[in-house]
């Protein structure tokens, strides 16, 4: 039981500092749509560049299924929740109206809730490849420079 509130902490910091990132400035979700198709500027590309992809579901679930072995059965309900997951952050990434501690609260209960519903389709000997990959990524995140 502490190991598994060891790993739902674990996740839930390595959520919330995805969440750290700033979001768009109100003058880049005020664009019009012919704005956005313009030729963008030096500055613009560069910026562009520097802006994270969106996670891919499918990849997220395949890096996994290899990395701890899932079975067919294990990677096939896999992927519904790290889409679902996802879906929750990339929403609360674009919520404008949301003050930074509750956002940072919601991701926490979301990274919480997708690790628990993946951790309760694993045996244990994948649940613990599970929680040292979310530590080996939380200490990747935490070691890297801040902008």
């Amino acid at each position: 039981m502490h190991l598994f509130k060891a790993t739902v902490l674990l996740a839930a910091l390595v959520t919330a500092a995805t969440l750290a990132a700033q979001p768009p400035s109100p003058t880049q979700t005020q664009q019009s749509d012919t704005d956005r198709t313009a030729t963008p500027t030096p500055q613009a590309a560069s910026a562009q560049n520097n802006m994270r992809h969106a996670p891919n579901p499918d990849k997220q679930a395949k890096r996994l299924s290899k990395e701890l072995k899932l079975n067919h059965d294990q990677a096939n309900q896999i992927r519904p929740i790290i889409a679902d997951r996802d879906q929750k952050i990339e929403q609360l990434r674009t919520d404008p109206s949301m003050a930074p501690r509750e956002r940072r609260a919601r991701l926490q209960a979301i990274q919480q809730d997708s690790t628990a519903r993946i951790e309760a389709l694993l045996n244990d000997a994948q649940k613990q490849q599970y929680e040292q990959l979310i530590s080996a990524r939380r200490n990747r995140i935490n070691r890297s420079p801040r902008p």
